[in-house]
């Protein structure tokens, strides 16, 4: 006697309607897979360009405070008699704070023509008068940086000292 096997709905005869459907889990799962890689990578890169904007942003506000401080420095100590005296290099802009906060304040000169003019008449004084009064201008280079965040900050400081005479026999 002959036995022929018997078919359940659970197994899966060849050609039949699942068997048409063989490694579509895979497939399914390979494509979940690539896409949240895909949103993982994503959120990884924007999440990272976030940080570095942000940690930039702090070392240029760290430069940018230590250049004002050098600014200050130099309207409070600066030496219209002795320019040189006025430099200083690689100053702590923060005593008690941030040891990596430094300005640079360059030589001190005093305008060309083309940095534009090197007095400033006070109002009511004028350069064709015989005598007047006014500022003497000067131009420093004023830098501050942050060397834990690698950010500089440069600014070309003007600074006008007097009352002076001004006039032709003053000049």
């Amino acid at each position: 006697m002959k036995m022929e096997p018997i078919l359940c709905e659970s197994q899966n005869p060849p050609g039949g309607i699942l068997g048409r459907k063989t490694g579509f889990a895979l497939v399914a799962a390979l494509m979940a897979i690539w896409i949240l890689t895909a949103i993982g990578i994503l959120v990884f890169t924007v999440s990272t360009q976030d940080l570095r904007v942000s940690t930039r942003l702090v070392g240029e506000k760290k430069a940018f405070a230590a250049m004002e401080t050098g600014v200050h420095v130099l309207t409070r100590d600066f030496l219209y008699d002795n320019l040189p005296a006025s430099k200083k290099e690689n100053q702590l802009a923060d005593t008690g704070g941030d040891p990596n906060s430094r300005y640079t304040i360059n030589t001190p000169w005093i305008p060309t023509a083309t940095e534009g003019p090197a007095v400033i008449y006070y109002t009511g004084f004028s350069a064709e008068s015989s005598r007047g009064w006014g500022r003497s201008r000067y131009l420093a280079d004023v830098t501050g940086f942050n060397t834990r965040y690698s950010s500089v900050m440069q600014v070309n400081a003007g600074i006008g000292y007097g009352p002076v005479p001004i006039g032709h026999e003053s000049q």
